[in-house]
């Protein structure tokens, strides 16, 4: 499970005329000053990005900033005591990278003074997997593989590592690699619901639908009712698309016998059985 926090701010369209071009995503943004837009007009958070090894790319805010009818930043600075770290995760936020000439008037160096108490070795495994992660969460699978392929030739049974490349494969639709992977560490982990899920996912969109029952007998006594209704319904919408209206109910019936009452997807199941009768 994926635990990073967002950035806790709303991206709003500012009509003043800045130096500021919002058209950054947070991976694109590590060792950056970086603002971003909120609900009042020429008025910008900041902060600087980083990676941390432990706990993902992150950003140390600042404060916030007013822009002047001269174009001139005027900060409103955090105390010390009052600087706060928030973990980033990918989304369609995009920030502006800020332009070096304006650090003096935000009060800030580049780098900050404390990005060294950050400083890892960029070519060890750590580093490198942490990046995989983020680009993974960020939907650059390219670029995820890249750094994932380089911690397996360091460290191939890094903690971590296999699923990462397991959910790079399903993401960019290789499910033939995807099903490998999740094989091979099903014999060391034959109790993670989590490798059962991304099993059926792969075979699912491999067209391997008896399969994908199977899998799913095996693997739902080691799922949270959350992952079995998931791993359930894919298997639910194939037999939806195939029009196969035998097993469509057979997965139908089974489901009611086990999803709660109040579960949101209950109405998903009412919506796809008046699909099929259509």
């Amino acid at each position: 499970m994926r635990c990073l926090f967002l950035f806790a701010f709303v991206a709003i369209q500012a009509n003043a005329q800045t130096t500021l071009n919002f058209n950054k995503r947070f991976v694109e943004c590590e060792n950056k000053w970086v603002a971003l837009r909120t609900a009042k007009d020429s008025i910008y958070v900041y902060g600087f990005i980083y990676m941390d090894v432990a706990a993902g790319l992150s950003v140390h805010q600042e404060g916030s900033f007013k822009i002047t009818k001269e174009n001139v930043f005027v900060p409103a600075k955090v105390p010390a005591n009052g600087i706060f770290i928030t973990r980033l995760q990918d989304n369609q936020v995009k920030v502006a990278w800020i332009p070096s000439e304006k650090f003096k008037e935000l009060e800030v160096t580049d780098p900050p003074f404390w990005l060294a108490s950050y400083k890892a070795d960029t070519t060890a495994a750590p580093w490198l997997f942490r990046w995989g992660f983020v680009y993974n969460g960020g939907n650059e699978i390219g670029k995820a593989l890249s750094y994932l392929e380089r911690v397996q030739k360091i460290d191939p049974k890094y903690p971590g590592l296999d699923f990462e490349f397991i959910y790079a494969y399903n993401a960019s639709n290789q499910f033939d690699k995807a099903i490998t992977f999740i094989n091979e560490a099903l014999k060391t982990r034959p109790n993670d619901g989590n490798l059962y899920k991304e099993l059926l996912y792969a075979q699912i969109h491999s067209n391997q639908v008896s399969q994908a029952e199977e899998t799913y007998k095996k693997g739902a006594i080691h799922c949270s009712v959350d992952v079995k209704a998931e791993m359930a319904f894919n298997i639910l919408y194939t037999y939806l698309q195939l029009k196969n209206k035998e097993r469509f109910n057979y997965w139908a019936d089974d489901i009611k016998t086990w999803l709660p009452e109040t579960s949101p997807r209950m109405k998903d199941l009412v919506k796809m059985k008046e699909m099929m009768a259509k």
